[in-house]
């Protein structure tokens, strides 16, 4: 993604092209198809125009519809079933009920997209794009060239595909990604003169760039419209099924009152699926039932996670878990080792460690002297004892053996069953990454799976026995350019890559704004507790644009190394630190084609494998690079960011484009990563990450340490978040298990449930869980209080999660809360239900035997209603389970449990808020008289000391 002016010195390379013509038109009971001939002389700006052209249109169901347009003789890559499975061709007709209508222009050929109930209303998608303003629209490659200025046709080319479409002026986008951008989460269009977007999509290994392409590739987008007479607002979805480098372009001519999104793809097919939503919830869902449902996360999965690069033997790990328990810090996982090939962590259910543990930095190993495999095993052992888990991180590449004495199996193995990448000539594609010179699994190679799992079977068997796996430089990464290892001296493992904290590679930087004068003895808080932040608390700039590089001389040949036009990478050439673009994978896939699908297909291919090695038990994978489908396999973190506030900022906008690309199981490393944090900044990102899905505190080598405990503020908040996270898990579980079942995302932007409200489009400082409950962090330093928007405006009423007490803001305006050092907002939404764990303990296990208790909130007309998904918690597939339902009307509770999963724990309390006078009489099933107290100040009915079955319906009234 690129955000930078766009008036740019301008050469016209065609200024007139004539596009295609709709030709041969047949319809079926299902869409139509047609022949698209070229125009008009081909314009072969950036490869060979293709001379024809097949459209495919499929009204897949009555919310969404496929328009599939390719080279009649499909020459171009289109990704295979196998790799990405579609949604089943349909078997009823859906072309006079879909929302959706695809109307066209034979010639020169353009479609756009309406809505059978709003025919005569701004199309959701035109590329129809007629007349603009004299002032051209730049192409904004690096010397400013200009291509199809005329009308915009359909440009397909064997290196070049390209298609405009209008949108309405200043609407609102969001999705494309992944991207860490300066705009938040609604993304820049452009004023005219300034601003737009560039979203490169290619994956590469590049810590957190503001602005810039990183690890995953996501062309998906939702559009969220605003009526400003109705006051009424539509959503829809666009995605476009391509794995080729590209740009997607948003901006705004100058002086015009349209505004754009170009497509710009070196390869593949225009494979485009809309979604008729109308809701931003039913969007995302649409999305997920095309690219597949996220997988189901053992329970033990939402607990919290701590990882450190450098811990460097077993018995500093342990004394991490020791640490943790003796400051009542929760842990959820034990250590976890990073590989360096396959980067390996523990996980105190989980403690995560990382490459310290590998033998001469190969996967699959662990080091005899600092990590002795049996000593592992028996650590790994009692961990699961206490509940907590294990996770090793891995990188996909492999060290290639140089030695014939020095045996290493993984890749004799391998290279016996033929499984890794190749140069074009056959021979062996070899780059450099950690342990030295290495290969790279093939995963369209059909040995590749098996080998793929019993290499993890094996580490397991070793005393590696791992609960899950972390994938990481998965984009791929590697630290040369090209195939840099062959025909070079293998016998040579040194790596041009210092580790940090070795040296020559110091971590050496003050924490961020540190002020000498004022520094206090734990951190940037002196002993009193002042703050002492060194800057003031406004945002901080962004990185400067990322810088982009000239293209060839087009031609008509096929250019696999350095495509005719120049994706904005920034990294430049496309090959720079990962693999060439023409290492070639089985078929004669060039890697060019299938880049940006890497990490996902690793991340398949491991979460098949663990389903082997635990029988029954839900994978549990946390990965780096993402493509769409990834979170049928995985769920991701937020990659290498950086111990400052603006990371600590980016953390909500980053969630919350996963949730939409349906990779819900998403967090950003608290305290960050990369350089020193300080107890102010990690204090409050530990108390933000707990209430984010995947929640896991990770720094580097060579950093100053940040596990929570280090200081006593810190320690502090964190108890206190973790305790509401655990309290929260039976809402969390249920959350996701609708995510599973329906694709609905379990972390949601408030415009998510006030689609009407415009003042909530662009925020992103704030985030709801679920429904119910808004969160609302500290996000910069030195401050007691934060600005918060309560959603509703005012006809909802927010009580505070803690003191229950009513927060009334002005109607339609923010409000000013409260936010002293340690505590993060929390309010929870009236007409809920909540199901929550009583008794929080030290692990989520332990948690989830404990007792339950019911928080509602009631609704101005007295209402609420809420559910509990109930079931083993990992299971796979997911067996017995139940639903309960609670409703509240009328004064009366019901409790209602549907299946058929017993659930051993009782319910130990009640809390309803919100009613209006005191009982008389509390009953259970109209009779039994129940133990209560009522709050006049907070109009809160409390049942406490019972012992309810929720197996079986309950009624209970207040009379």
């Amino acid at each position: 993604m690129l955000i930078l002016p766009i008036l740019l010195a301008t050469t016209v390379v065609a200024s007139k092209l004539g596009g295609y013509e709709l030709q041969n038109l047949e319809r079926n009971r299902y869409g139509l198809t047609a022949t698209l001939s070229l125009a008009g002389p081909a314009c072969n700006a950036f490869g060979t125009d293709a001379s024809q052209l097949t459209i495919e249109v499929t009204y897949e169901s009555t919310s969404r519809l496929h328009v599939n347009i390719f080279d009649t003789p499909r020459e171009q890559f289109t990704i295979p079933e196998e790799v990405i499975s579609r949604p089943p061709r349909p078997t009823t007709s859906f072309v006079d009920s879909s929302d959706l209508i695809f109307n066209y222009e034979p010639s020169p050929f353009a479609f756009w997209i309406t809505r059978r109930t709003e025919p005569d209303s701004v199309p959701l998608f035109d590329t129809r794009i007629r007349s603009l303003p004299s002032t051209p629209i730049p192409d904004l490659t690096p010397n400013g060239t200009l291509i199809n200025l005329d009308g915009f046709p359909l440009v397909f080319e064997d290196q070049f595909l390209q298609l405009t479409s209008a949108l309405p002026f200043d609407t609102n986008i969001y999705g494309l990604g992944e991207a860490v951008s300066s705009s938040g989460f609604r993304r820049d269009i452009g004023t005219g003169a300034t601003g737009g977007t560039i979203q490169t999509m290619w994956a590469r290994n590049i810590a957190d760039p503001v602005d810039g392409n990183m690890y995953g590739s996501h062309p998906f987008y939702m559009e969220h419209r605003f009526n400003d007479s109705t006051r009424i607002s539509q959503s829809h979805g666009v995605f476009l099924m391509n794995s080729a480098g590209s740009d997607i372009l948003l901006l705004t001519p100058p002086s015009s009152n349209v505004s754009l999104i170009q497509y710009r793809m070196i390869g593949g097919v225009m494979d485009f699926y809309f979604f008729s939503g109308p809701d931003p919830k039913s969007v995302i869902e649409q999305y997920g039932a095309t690219i597949g449902l996220p997988a189901w996360v053992p329970a033990w999965g939402f607990g919290f996670h701590l990882c450190r690069w450098g811990y460097p033997d077993i018995n500093e790990t342990k004394a991490q878990v020791d640490n943790m328990r003796a400051a009542n810090i929760p842990l959820e996982g034990k250590p976890s080792f990073r590989v360096i090939g396959l980067f390996l962590k523990i996980w105190r259910k989980v403690q995560w460690q990382d490459i310290d543990i590998y033998h001469a930095l190969r996967d699959f190993t662990s080091d005899p002297v600092s990590f002795p495999a049996e000593e592992m095993r028996s650590f790994i052992r009692e961990l699961a004892l206490n509940n907590q888990k294990y996770i090793p991180i891995v990188d996909a590449a492999l060290p290639k053996q140089t030695n014939k004495t020095d045996i290493y199996n993984p890749y004799l193995k391998g290279a016996d069953l033929d499984v890794f990448v190749k140069n074009p000539d056959g021979s062996e594609y070899i780059g450099q990454v950690w342990p030295g010179y290495t290969v790279f699994p093939d995963w369209f190679r059909n040995t590749t799976q098996d080998w793929w799992t019993e290499a993890l079977l094996n580490w397991s068997l070793s005393g590696i026995e791992f609960s899950g796996i972390w994938l990481d430089m998965n984009e791929i990464a590697s630290f040369c350019t090209g195939s840099c290892g062959t025909g070079a001296n293998l016998s040579n493992t040194t790596v041009d890559h210092i580790f940090p904290g070795n040296p020559g590679n110091p971590v050496i930087d003050y924490p961020e704004c540190y002020d000498s004068a004022v520094w206090g003895p734990s951190g940037n808080i002196s002993i009193n507790g002042t703050l002492t932040f060194g800057c003031d608390s406004a945002p901080l700039s962004s990185s400067s644009a990322v810088p982009r590089r000239s293209f060839a001389e087009s031609n008509t040949d096929i250019d696999v190394n350095t495509p005719p036009y120049a994706i904005h990478n920034g990294f430049g050439p496309l090959s720079n630190m990962t693999l060439a673009t023409n290492a070639t994978h089985a078929g004669g896939l060039f890697d060019l084609e299938v880049h940006n699908m890497y990490g996902m297909m690793e991340e398949k291919a491991t979460h098949l494998a663990l389903q082997k090695i635990h029988p029954g038990k839900r994978p549990f994978i946390i990965a780096r690079s993402t493509f769409p489908s990834t979170g049928k396999w995985a769920g991701h973190w937020l990659g290498d960011n950086f111990s400052r506030w603006q990371y600590l900022r980016f953390t909500i906008p980053g969630v919350l484009q996963f949730q939409m690309f349906q990779i819900p199981l998403v967090g950003a490393d608290a305290c960050g990563v990369d350089g020193n944090t300080d107890e102010e900044l990690c204090n409050r990102w530990m108390q933000l990450a707990a209430f984010t899905p995947f929640f896991r505190n990770h720094n580097e080598r060579g950093a100053i340490s940040q596990e929570p405990y280090r200081w006593d503020s810190v320690a502090e908040a964190s108890r206190t978040a973790i305790a509401t996270r655990y309290s929260l898990l039976p809402y969390w579980y249920t959350l996701f298990a609708n995510a599973s079942i329906h694709g609905t995302p379990p972390v949601r932007a408030l415009f998510f449930e006030f689609p009407d409200e415009s003042e909530l489009f662009s925020v992103d400082t704030q985030f709801l869980i679920g429904r119910d409950i808004l969160v609302t962090p500290v996000l910069f330093p030195n401050v007691s209080t934060v600005d918060a928007i309560l959603p509703g405006r005012g006809e909802v009423v927010w009580r505070d999660f803690y003191t229950h007490e009513i927060v009334s803001p002005t109607t339609g305006s923010s409000i000013t809360l409260p936010a002293p050092l340690g505590h993060i907002n929390v309010h929870i939404r009236d007409g809920s239900v909540l199901l929550l764990h009583a008794e929080p303990a030290y692990t989520i296990e332990e948690t989830r035997q404990g007792p339950f208790s019911l928080l509602s909130s009631l609704a101005t007309n007295g209402q609420a209603f809420g559910s509990a998904f109930i079931d083993d918690g990992v299971s796979d597939p997911p067996g017995d389970n139940t639903t309960i339902t609670f409703s509240i009307n009328n004064n009366t509770l019901h409790i209602n449990p549907v299946g058929s999963f017993r659930v051993s724990q009782m319910l130990q309390d009640i809390n309803v808020l919100g009613v209006a006078n005191a009982p008389e009489h509390v009953l259970l099933q109209g009779q039994t008289p129940l133990n209560w107290v009522y709050l006049g100040n907070l109009r809160r009915l409390s049942i406490t000391n019972i012992t309810l079955d929720l197996n079986e319906p309950q009624v209970i009234q207040w009379i």
